[in-house]
């Protein structure tokens, strides 16, 4: 492996980073919004946000991944929760209040699998650093 394949790697755990660092970031808001039941799209509670990650492939190597990139934050399509809370300010008629999708206990697993893929992307960082390092050193 040359020089550029060690960089490529160091790209690739970078990308890596970037992504997972978003993806924490969009779970921390969806934690943050858990309860908020107005002020979405339309006047409504909080949807959910996901992270949509897409390969990133080099073309001059024939389509071999690269990293990774952040495609886009989608909003979770679920149903609302519906909770019997007849005094508060967002209710309907009959007392029901529509609460976000945001399930803390799913975004809490979420959260935990983002922090480990960024620990690995980071370790994988480190290992290239020292191999570098390493290599450079048989030089002199």
């Amino acid at each position: 492996m040359g020089m550029n394949g060690f960089f490529s790697g160091l790209e690739v755990s970078a990308s890596g980073l970037s992504a997972e660092r978003l993806r924490m970031d969009v779970i921390a808001a969806n934690i943050a919004n858990a309860g908020v039941t107005r002020g979405g799209p339309g006047g409504g509670p909080y949807r959910r946000r996901l992270v949509v990650f897409e390969p990133v492939m080099d073309q001059a190597l024939r389509d071999v991944p690269r990293g990774v990139r952040v495609g886009g934050i989608v909003e979770d399509r679920s149903p609302f929760q519906v909770v019997y809370k007849p005094g508060h300010p967002d209710a309907d008629p009959a007392g029901y209040v529509r609460m976000p999708n945001v399930e803390v206990p799913m975004e809490m697993v979420d959260l935990m699998t983002a922090a480990r893929g960024y620990e690995a992307d980071l370790a994988a960082m480190r290992s290239l650093k020292e191999m570098i390092v390493q290599t450079l050193s048989i030089g002199r």
